[in-house]
């Protein structure tokens, strides 16, 4: 971690003057040991026990009796030293009443675990949206870093439980730090469009194959996130308006909506589905397949490797390799689709006509 990120999570004025008390300490205790032992002729343990009584003020008897430019530079370890000590104590006291030390070492676990994630969620900002992002992909059991430069908001992140890469999401060793390299997607909800841009610039830049969305607060910023390398940009306020004007006009459709997308009070859900190269459905129509019968899942749509949307897919609809299928049905029986769509064609547990499926419930 830089001193830059400590910087930002308001921990590098306790670490930076503990550091430098503690050097301070151990520049005394090798002054104090090479003094004792060139002007009074003294062994170094001798030496460096007399120093460390001396700053300490614990007050036991002189190993020696000091000469007179031994007693000069005695007063000269006591001045300086016991500065430098009373200040280590002071700051160590203030950290460990603050809460700074446990901080330190949280943050250190969090990153230690960042270093590890593989495939995960990178989410810029944690207002409102960020949090209820946060809220949602921890439900569901997604891996995430949150990125946030507020000390306040990091404190409550920490709380919570959520890993941290403290500092601003414009910057690249921010990034880094969130694991940027081995990132699944990259979210950002900053507050305002301007530093969304240069999130998602700062982000493109540094992994090329990452599925970036961001946030758009004015239709001109939408068009520039394009351009700095989102490939999905989404205005809260145009889908807000729009779910309203559905609710007025279609309410049973977004009745139907929300009971779909609602996972915590509904156990239907909607989920996508890629088929890989050896994929057991690959090459295979739907109707030869468990989907609908032995899983009760809907294939709402098929989307196709050229971006090319099949809705409501018929029975002899041909599933292809790296298609991605968009089924609905209970959490449960999707998990399994999962499981059995990245099976291998040429394994013995693939049996795409119900054997392997546990039947859904009527």
């Amino acid at each position: 971690m830089s001193s830059k990120t400590l910087k930002s999570d308001g921990l590098f004025s306790y670490h930076h003057a503990l550091v430098k008390a503690l050097t301070g300490i151990a520049l005394i205790l090798t002054i104090g040991t090479l003094g004792y032992r060139f002007i009074e002729g003294w062994s170094y343990l001798d030496g460096f026990y007399m120093t460390v009584i001396t700053i300490t003020g614990i007050g036991f008897k002189e190993v020696h009796d000091p000469t007179f430019y031994g007693r000069i530079f005695t007063l000269f370890i006591i001045f300086s030293g016991v500065g430098v000590v009373a200040y280590a104590i002071v700051t160590g006291s203030q950290m460990i009443i603050e809460g700074e030390l446990t901080k330190i070492l949280t943050r250190r676990r969090s990153m230690k675990a960042i270093e590890k994630l593989k495939d995960h969620f990178i989410i810029c900002g944690f207002g409102r949206m960020g949090s209820f992002i946060c809220d949602e992909l921890h439900a569901r059991q997604i891996p995430f870093v949150v990125v946030e430069t507020k000390q306040d908001t990091q404190d409550k992140i920490m709380q919570i439980g959520y890993y941290l890469s403290p500092g601003d999401a414009t910057e690249e060793e921010v990034l880094l730090a969130a694991g940027i390299r081995n990132a699944k997607g990259f979210v950002s909800v900053l507050d305002s469009d301007a530093a969304n841009v240069y999130a998602v610039l700062t982000a493109r830049e540094l992994n090329q194959d990452l599925e970036i969305i961001a946030r758009a607060g004015e239709e001109a910023a939408a068009k520039k996130l394009v351009r700095a390398g989102a490939n999905r940009v989404i205005s809260p306020y145009k889908i807000g308006g729009m779910r309203l004007v559905m609710s007025i006009l279609k309410p049973a459709v977004m009745n139907f909506l929300e009971v779909a997308m609602d996972h915590k009070q509904y156990d239907i859900e909607i989920e996508e589905v890629g088929l890989h190269e050896n994929s057991c459905y690959s090459g295979k129509r739907l109707v030869d397949t468990d989907i609908r019968k032995g899983l009760n899942l809907i294939i709402i749509a098929i989307k196709k490797k050229d971006g090319q949307m099949v809705f409501n897919p018929g029975p002899y609809t041909v599933m292809d390799a790296d298609d991605t299928l968009i089924a609905m049905g209970e959490k449960k029986n999707l998990s399994v689709l999962e499981r059995e769509a990245s099976e291998r064609a040429h394994n013995n547990n693939c049996k795409i006509d119900g054997s392997s499926s546990p039947k859904a419930d009527n």
